[in-house]
């Protein structure tokens, strides 16, 4: 009969002794995880699909006449872009748009650079009969020199760019 007791008595120790050390493991493992995860290494080590990225930025702008403005844009994204639509609007609130747009050259690779010719006004050689404007009543005023404009450019995948511009 002392052998059973004796036996059951260090059982008790040692099922208190595995619950401690499996608490120790337990909690050293939820540390290393908390560790790994605050310092990005959890994330790095994850498999992640790359996104293709769309940026446009400008190098540099020109007035080629009163009714016109060349942008020469630079693709600094990862992925290919095509422009679809602009908007040109001034500091006294009259604004331009053209939807359809496709200027030649495209798409944009990254890294590439386009000339893009943004026009407004209505008649030919300049935005044209499907331009459409909007702001005070009267003729369509043309670029003035002194004045900012924002030009915001849409792209296909509906992502827009604005670009400030002063003549």
């Amino acid at each position: 009969m002392k052998g059973v007791r004796r036996t059951l008595r260090n059982r008790k120790g040692i099922n208190t002794i595995l619950a401690s050390l499996l608490m120790v493991v337990i909690v050293v493992v939820a540390a290393v995880m908390v560790y790994a995860w605050s310092t990005g290494l959890l994330s790095s080590l994850l498999v992640q699909n790359p996104v293709p990225k769309e940026t446009l930025n400008p190098d540099s702008y020109s007035f080629p006449s009163a009714y016109n403005v060349t942008i020469y844009v630079r693709n600094t994204g990862s992925a290919a872009l095509s422009l679809q639509a602009y908007y040109v609007k001034d500091n006294s609130g009259d604004s331009w748009q053209l939807q359809n747009w496709s200027p030649a050259g495209q798409p944009i690779n990254p890294n590439a650079v386009l000339a893009v010719n943004v026009a407004i006004g209505s008649s030919a050689g300049q935005c044209g009969s499907s331009c459409q404007y909007t702001g005070t009543s009267g003729a369509f005023p043309s670029f003035v020199g002194g004045n900012s404009y924002v030009v915001t450019v849409v792209t296909t995948r509906n992502n827009q760019f604005n670009i400030n511009i002063v003549k």
